[in-house]
């Protein structure tokens, strides 16, 4: 209903409104956001599919071991996709970095902000973001950005990444990432973006504590990585400060413009799921993206 879409719109289209333990327990193939919980694990019928933003490799083994042992079938949105291409995955990626302008604005400012202006002003000059990867996250943020005024640093360890991100946000500062340069660019940044993923696999670790300590005292950092894992040794779920640091590491971003993302998540999911006749499986972009294949640990969870 906060999204914009009632009951009662369902219905009129055709579905039927249940409870929980039905909507779980009667379900050949299961569609969530967030990956399950035990209980809702506990209410699926066994061999069945649950498919949703799974993130297995940083969730708990008990967790995964719960769906093998009742020989699920768990595929993540994340990895559905042909060869290279993750279309639900870029989607989502792309509304995350749209939003990494209207989410540091905010806690730039004052009262808990060191009170920076983005864009800043003539004579006083913008905000410094530096966005660790490339990627459709790190590109769009880079975008965003780059449209509120800020200065912009794009690092990647991708050399065709970077010339990619060179022709899409034209003014940024694109350079391969070294340790010296990390540290060297950290220091200056008064947003800090954590942008990088490697699909089914945890976050990279980049952020040590030595490092963060080198940081202006108010500046934010935007773990957008926290999904599967973060990518700073203080990064946790939350919005806090530490080290006179604000963290934002919040997941799902998206999900701060549910009607936005409702709309991007159906458009990008739904042509994989008219495909599907009998089993999931049977359509190869689906089966990309299994973690589990009835109970069996797919490829992203070796």
């Amino acid at each position: 209903e906060r999204a914009g879409f009632p009951d009662g719109a369902y219905e009129e289209a055709g579905a039927r409104l249940v409870s929980r333990e039905e909507a779980f327990g009667r379900g050949e193939v299961v569609l969530k956001v967030g990956r399950p919980t035990l209980e809702e694990i506990a209410l699926l019928r066994p061999g069945a599919t649950i498919m949703a933003f799974m993130h297995l490799a940083v969730a708990e083994s008990s967790l995964v071991e719960a769906m093998a042992e009742k020989g699920l079938t768990a595929i993540g949105y994340e990895l559905i996709g042909a060869g290279g291409r993750r279309p639900v995955l870029k989607a989502m990626s792309e509304i995350a970095g749209r939003l990494a302008p209207q989410i540091a604005g905010r806690l730039l400012e004052a009262p808990f902000g060191p009170g920076v202006l983005l864009s800043g002003l003539p004579g006083i000059p913008p905000a410094d973001v530096v966005i660790l990867g490339a990627g459709v996250l790190g590109r769009a943020a880079a975008r965003s950005f780059l449209g509120m005024g800020a200065s912009v640093y794009l690092l990647d360890k991708e050399l065709s990444a970077l010339e990619e991100a060179s022709k899409e946000a034209k003014g940024a500062v694109a350079a391969l990432i070294t340790q010296s340069r990390l540290e060297r660019y950290a220091a200056f940044a008064d947003v800090l973006v954590g942008a990088v993923a490697v699909p089914g696999e945890r976050a990279p670790f980049l952020l040590s504590r030595a490092l963060l300590s080198r940081m202006r005292p108010g500046a934010v950092l935007l773990d957008f990585a926290i999904d599967q894992g973060g990518i700073a040794e203080t990064s946790r779920v939350g919005v806090y400060q530490e080290m006179g640091i604000t963290h934002f590491c919040l997941p799902n971003v998206p999900a701060l413009v549910p009607r936005t993302s409702s709309h991007a998540l159906t458009a990008t999911l739904l042509p994989f799921l008219l495909e599907v006749e009998e089993d999931p499986l049977g359509v190869p972009e689906l089966r990309q993206g299994a973690y589990l294949l009835l109970g069996q640990k797919g490829g992203h969870l070796e």
